[in-house]
């Protein structure tokens, strides 16, 4: 513990009671988690508000208004925001308490430069600190298997809110079945694209038998973030088909564990793989419209790494033990605490 409990900073995060790990989370809470080991949740007191935009409360603009009225600093973690291109109309609206809270922050981390751009653009820049602060995993639990999963497993993950991603997917699959014919594609997480996750999920299969390779595919749904180290330790290689991805902790936790990342080159995402943990697709950047990867070159990536398989995974891994360990992201919120309590 860095702190005599006298000098700690009290921080509250917005909510009565964060979640455990052993429940269902978004990535921005899973950030508030992360704090809450060295930094525990002060519900009705505090010296410090700390935001994450992606995971923000109902009731946040009168949360910050009386917190600045009791001479609380406000932190913000800004992820990404909305724009024509994914939020299609509406976007503004969407927008609205992400300007309110940027503009009330006394500091705000960037999760990538990315994130920095499009809150610049579309949210206002802001004329208090900030920093540049990817997102981080815990690369104790996190590691690679200790014994190769069977067969070719990808992985595609996270909370699906376009059906463009599993669509360019199983493309992918198809595709790399040409060349390593007993390939198969996990696909984890949440079906967002209708109201109905179910509904969701059938599109998808009913997608996947059209092209003949549903028996290849395991929809295995929502997970925990305790469960996730197994999930990744099962396959060999992630996919991200995701178009601007802002900053996906997915992609770093994927990494920890040793899978080589195959992705769309757009949003933060090529700043958390680099040049040497993966093959990124490149994509133009626009804010009107969604470019996603084509499948033969997510497919030609995928075989490409497999060719060099051990290389790309050693890399990984050092790549998120090296930059993006979650005591090197904990450290960093420290100073910053510990510049605007003094």
């Amino acid at each position: 513990n860095w702190y005599p409990e006298k000098d700690k900073p009290l921080i509250f995060y917005g909510c009565d009671k964060l979640p455990t790990k052993n429940q269902f989370a978004g990535g921005g809470i899973i950030k508030c988690q992360d704090l809450a080991t060295i930094f525990p949740n002060t519900p009705g007191s505090g010296s410090i508000l700390y935001l994450v935009s992606s995971a923000l409360p109902y009731s946040v603009v009168p949360m910050v208004r009386f917190a600045k009225r009791k001479g609380l600093k406000v932190v913000l973690n800004q992820n990404g925001v909305a724009y024509p291109g994914w939020a299609k109309e509406g976007w503004e609206r969407i927008n609205i308490p992400y300007k309110s809270v940027i503009q009330a922050a006394d500091f705000v981390f960037y999760q990538s430069q990315f994130c920095k751009k499009s809150a610049d653009r579309f949210l206002g820049a802001v004329q208090v600190p900030y920093s540049i602060l990817h997102n981080s995993v815990d690369t104790s639990f996190f590691t690679p298997s200790t014994t190769q999963p069977e067969g070719f497993r990808l992985l595609l993950a996270g909370s699906h809110h376009q059906f463009y991603r599993i669509q360019v997917a199983l493309e992918t699959l198809e595709e790399v079945r040409r060349s390593i014919k007993d390939a198969k594609l996990v696909i984890a997480g949440r079906y967002l694209w209708r109201c109905n996750q179910k509904d969701a999920l059938q599109d998808a299969v009913n997608y996947a038998a059209a092209r003949g390779i549903e028996k290849c595919v395991e929809f295995s749904g929502a997970y925990f973030q305790n469960d996730a180290p197994i999930l990744m330790q099962g396959c060999h290689m992630l996919l991200h088909t995701q178009y601007n991805d802002s900053c996906p902790r997915l992609v770093v936790e994927a990494m920890s564990c040793g899978l080589p990342v195959v992705y769309s080159a757009s949003g933060g995402t090529p700043e958390l793989v680099g040049d040497s943990a993966g093959i990124g697709i490149p994509a133009p950047l626009d804010w009107e419209k969604e470019h996603p990867p084509a499948a033969s070159d997510l497919a030609e990536a995928v075989l490409k790494i497999w060719d060099n398989y051990p290389e790309y995974v050693k890399r990984a891994r050092a790549r998120a033990v090296e930059e993006f360990d979650v005591n090197l992201w904990i450290q960093r919120h420290r100073e910053i605490f510990d510049m605007l309590c003094h």
